[in-house]
């Protein structure tokens, strides 16, 4: 069963760039540590607080194994390091969804030719 790390942040609306720095980062770090990255979304339009990324594992194990793996990864430490020193997370949530079986990405919009 595929599970879905949903991570909700409340970031400074001031420092959205330096959000989207931390963000890009974890495009390298979180595959090589063992996540499938779905993807990282800053605000566009609306409220302009909220962040969010999406890491899904193929279980709780997996996850608590990557887990480990960042804790010892340089560039992981680093960026947790940037993120509390320069205080452009307010706030994180951590949620765990189950994947809906046949819905993750079959003949999404990438798929489609849109991107």
């Amino acid at each position: 069963m595929t599970i879905t790390c949903f991570i909700r942040y409340q970031i400074d609306p001031f420092q959205k760039e330096q959000f989207r720095v931390y963000a890009e980062n974890w495009g390298r770090v979180i595959p090589r540590c063992g996540g499938d990255l779905l993807g990282y979304f800053l605000p566009h339009e609306g409220t302009n607080d909220e962040a969010w990324g999406l890491i899904a594992f193929d279980s709780l194990a997996a996850y608590e194994a990557y887990r480990a793996r960042l804790r010892t990864d340089e560039e992981a430490r680093a960026n947790f390091a940037m993120a509390q020193e320069q205080r452009f997370i307010l706030r994180e949530q951590r949620t765990f969804t189950e994947v809906v079986d046949n819905t993750l990405r079959p003949g999404g919009w990438r798929d489609r030719g849109h991107i």
